[in-house]
């Protein structure tokens, strides 16, 4: 009875975070509001208030889910795979394939790390996160240091900044709209370039 209803309290609160997903892509973080994410979600304000503390809370669980929707399905993908090059290839494959299907989340994402604000009032994509790193930074920066120490990528190149150009590159797409913009191409092009570096 009690996983039930913590299966039943866990959909409640993926329903609420992807109603929040959806207001933020349709109307922007500073028009975003209990009330307009409760009639999205057509439930009440005060069920949003049982499972969140209050709108800062599912600002930043919303957040933490779609960072971790996206580790996951890239992190599924590259696992697959046995080399450090055909790692290095799924991991720009599956990033550039996941904004493809989730435009929604790639706005909403966007909405929430430049426009949200900490505690100090300091917006999200400017606040010192200490020792903390991106788990999907982290996850290129293994592939390239594997692939260093097996000999198959060369030495000569820096992991980090090799790590910034890649991701930036990925990074830079999420706006792209897949009606105006290859990214079948842009994935193939990326995929040659960072291996000419690497290699």
């Amino acid at each position: 009875m009690e996983d039930k209803q913590s299966f039943i309290a866990e959909a409640r609160r993926e329903q609420i975070i992807q109603a929040c997903i959806n207001t933020l892509e349709e109307l922007g973080y500073t028009n975003v509001s209990l009330t307009k994410i409760a009639k999205t979600a057509k439930v009440s304000t005060g069920l949003i208030s049982y499972h969140f503390s209050d709108k800062m809370d599912l600002i930043n669980q919303t957040l933490l889910y779609l960072l971790n929707k996206k580790l996951d399905f890239i992190s599924a993908k590259v696992v697959q795979e046995e080399t450090p090059s055909s790692q290095l290839k799924a991991y720009i494959g599956a990033s550039l394939a996941y904004q493809v299907a989730n435009y929604k989340n790639n706005i909403a994402l966007i909405e929430i790390v430049f426009n949200a604000q900490n505690e100090e009032g300091i917006p999200y994509y400017r606040a010192d996160h200490g020792e903390e790193e991106d788990p999907l930074h982290t996850l290129l920066k293994e592939i390239l240091i594997e692939g260093q120490q097996k000999q198959e990528f060369s030495k000569e190149f820096d992991v980090e900044m090799i790590c910034v150009v890649i991701q930036g590159a990925i990074e830079e797409s999420m706006l792209k709209h897949k009606n105006s913009f290859s990214f079948e191409k842009y994935a193939d092009e990326l995929t040659k370039l960072s291996l000419k570096v690497v290699l």
